[in-house]
């Protein structure tokens, strides 16, 4: 298995502001993790810039163009109590498409490769017409709507185990029997609010919300029984994956208790399930994850697992 890296510096300049929890350094302790000799064989590649048309896939004009509208040309705007622009913002929000389109057309082209895309700001609660979480385009939506119409797939997955649920996601993809959200996460009230079990769209919607201060064994059991045997029920032809690794136990802003064993646990089992349905193709999106220790070896666990397939 051959395993890619797309990136792009100008997701080091969107700028939140001081003491912002979603920073900067975020992407360069993750990407400082990954210049280790291990991962010496990880192919690396600049992000494009994502395209009107990559955006249009999954929000609507209207929200783009007050998006555009909203961008200031210095200092910092607040859209949402949590979501901010900088002039940087939608530079990085572009590049962070670009490198989830980039990283479908590689894997569908190339097969026995998967690829990983340390980007920010992170994607799924982005809304078809509403920025929140810290979110502007929702990455991960836009790649599989793009990847079903380009390689005319009928079936593509996302899972995400972000410990808040993926509102944006759902929300655009609940109407569509062709693609498939499954998530675990912090359940409601905590924020934002959604992924309850009950919500299940048309049948392609499978939350498996986790009570707080729960780990380990109740984040396998949710997989193992709830998510996992759905998305192998679905058969996806492409698997996308929202990593979130703010559910490790030191991370500040949730109350789970994931290690990093856990992250390497679940990719594992999502290789397994992508080789047995969709050749072992696998997308991964960086989303959340706020301790800078916890999110590097997080991410360095699950990339080394993709690395290592």
């Amino acid at each position: 298995m051959t395993t890619h890296l797309f990136t792009h510096r100008d997701c080091l300049f969107h700028d939140n502001g001081p003491n912002h929890p979603e920073r900067a350094d975020r992407l360069r302790s993750v990407l400082h993790r990954l210049e280790e000799d291990h991962f010496s064989a990880v192919k690396r590649h600049e992000a494009s810039l994502g395209t009107q048309d990559l955006l249009l896939l999954a929000h609507t004009p209207e929200y783009l163009e007050a998006i555009e509208k909203a961008a200031p040309r210095s200092g910092i705007i607040q859209l949402d109590p949590d979501t901010f622009m900088s002039p940087g913002t939608i530079q990085a929000a572009l590049r962070s498409v670009g490198a989830v389109r980039d990283a479908i057309d590689l894997v569908m082209s190339e097969p026995g490769s998967n690829a990983f895309c340390a980007i920010r700001p992170p994607g799924h609660h982005a809304e078809a017409d509403k920025a929140m979480g810290f979110c502007i385009y929702n990455s991960v939506a836009i790649g599989a709507l793009y990847a079903r119409q380009k390689f005319n797939l009928s079936r593509v997955a996302v899972i995400d185990f972000d410990v808040h649920h993926g509102n944006g996601t759902q929300a655009i993809f609940e109407t569509e029997p062709g693609l498939f959200y499954g998530s675990t996460h912090q359940e409601a009230p905590f924020y934002p609010g959604t992924g309850r079990s009950s919500e299940t769209g048309v049948g392609n919607i499978v939350n498996a919300p986790l009570k707080a201060g729960a780990g380990t064994k109740e984040f396998k059991v949710a997989m193992m029984d709830i998510v996992l045997p759905a998305l192998e029920n679905f058969n996806p032809e492409l698997l996308l994956i929202s990593a979130g690794f703010d559910a490790h136990a030191s991370d500040p802003r949730a109350d789970l208790n994931l290690q990093k064993e856990d992250y390497i646990w679940i990719t594992e089992k999502l290789i397994r399930i992508a080789d047995q349905c969709c050749d072992g193709r696998i997308v991964s999106a960086m989303e959340g994850g706020y301790d800078l220790v916890g999110l590097a070896e997080s991410s360095e666990v699950h990339v080394k697992a993709l690395l290592d397939a």
